[in-house]
């Protein structure tokens, strides 16, 4: 996620770093600092399975992308047929939801990206095994 610092004095380098960021895909966020000072952060997007969205044979689709903390994963699927369940690697690898685990079931799922290893999987008998599941690594 690249920051960058605005102060009100530039308020046309913050428009157009607004506008950079719809130009690349990413969403811009103005995060105030300890100064008051706003840092812009850039993230960006991705639809996970693209076309095919959230279903089953997925799990290559991060393959040959970079992501970075911050990004987003937009997860689109029929809220009656699936689910998105954030786990731990223990849980992407054995197909199992770890107590506490983040559940969505909405079929239009957005969620950020954090630091280091990120791991989804699809909880209903059946689809982890089938390949519903990705895990990705966000710089």
């Amino acid at each position: 996620m690249a920051l960058a610092t605005q102060s009100p004095a530039n308020s046309a380098s913050y428009s157009a770093s607004l506008l950079d960021a719809a130009k690349a895909n990413r969403r811009a966020y103005c995060i105030r600092n300890p100064l008051g000072l706003c840092e812009i952060a850039h993230a960006k997007s991705y639809v996970v399975g693209d076309m095919k969205g959230w279903t089953f044979f997925v799990d290559s689709w991060p393959k040959g992308k970079r992501f970075r903390a911050g990004d987003v994963l937009v997860f689109k699927y029929l809220p009656t047929a699936h689910n998105v369940v954030k786990v731990n690697h223990l849980g992407y690898r054995t197909c199992t939801v770890p107590r506490g685990s983040y559940i969505t079931r909405t079929g239009n799922d957005h969620i950020r990206l954090v630091k280091g290893n990120n791991y989804f999987i699809c909880n209903l008998p059946g689809h982890c095994v089938n390949a519903m599941r990705i895990a990705v690594y966000a710089s």
